[in-house]
């Protein structure tokens, strides 16, 4: 069972719950805290040996902790995700493979995307696959978006290269629940074709991140991030493709990171208990 808290800092606070566990025959296996100074803020990440009478335990913790304290208890940590594509197959086909196989840390429930290009490796993984087209009328689009997503539980939206931008309206009704990941250059490239702007322009790394999806396009809380070097050497197929890689990768390790309840996040930023 995991238990992730969040509250005002104080001295005691490690004392104190560790002792209300032990007083509770809960048995801690695994422990990550971290206090923000600047907000003097507490995070802690715990996971206990055994999941049976834990009812009131969150009201438990909550009468130890500061007023306001969040404290959230997964005796269950598999969670479930939708996931929304384009056309890009590279962090879809990962999810899926890892779904397949179990070690994605959450179930799919469906992948939806507003071209049917990659309908056939979801029926080929026994995933169900809806084609949503954007034909120019967003606001209908995003209600077929919101029906076929109200067909199923979920606990997070991952938008696997699904290059559409979505409204605020939209968003506002996934709170830090959808996941996007996007490519990273230094300068920064707008528009189409961002690997062919790199390419002319020579840049030196190749990256992604993966964030939460705010109003802010591109600018929410960052859950991970990583850098490869490029060089003159590269053609744009080249950056291309070492661009696909390093999006799966660092996709992958952000949901990891989400599905194990290693994120918290605050203010526009987060701080991830590995």
């Amino acid at each position: 069972m995991i238990i992730v808290i969040q509250c005002t800092d104080r001295v005691g606070l490690v004392a104190a719950i560790s002792g209300l566990l032990a007083q509770k025959q809960f048995n801690i296996t695994s422990m990550h805290e971290h206090v923000d100074n600047t907000a003097n803020l507490f995070f802690m990440r715990l996971e206990v040996d055994k999941t049976d009478n834990a009812e009131g335990l969150e009201e438990d913790l909550c009468q130890i902790l500061p007023h306001g304290a969040i404290v959230k208890i997964n005796p269950l940590p598999e969670k479930k995700i939708i996931v929304l594509v384009t056309k890009e197959y590279h962090c879809l086909a990962d999810i899926l493979v890892r779904n397949y196989f179990k070690t994605l840390g959450a179930s799919v429930q469906c992948v939806i995307g507003n071209h049917d290009t990659l309908q056939d490796i979801c029926r080929r993984f026994e995933v169900p696959f809806y084609h949503l087209p954007a034909n120019g009328d967003k606001e209908l689009f995003e209600q077929k978006l919101l029906n076929t997503i109200g067909k199923y539980e979920y606990d997070y939206l991952v938008l696997a290269k699904f290059m559409r931008i979505l409204s605020h309206q939209f968003v506002s009704r996934f709170p830090m629940q959808i996941i996007n990941i996007h490519h990273s250059f230094l300068p920064a490239f707008a528009g189409a074709s961002p690997y062919r702007q790199a390419y002319e322009r020579g840049v030196k790394l190749i990256g992604a991140t993966a964030h939460y999806v705010t109003d802010e396009l591109d600018e929410g809380p960052i859950i991970a991030q990583q850098i490869i070097p490029a060089n003159h050497s590269l053609a744009v197929s080249d950056m291309v493709k070492a661009g696909k890689e390093i999006e799966t990768a660092v996709l992958a390790k952000a949901l990891k990171l989400v599905f194990d309840d290693r994120v918290f996040v605050y203010k526009n930023k987060t701080v991830v208990l590995e």
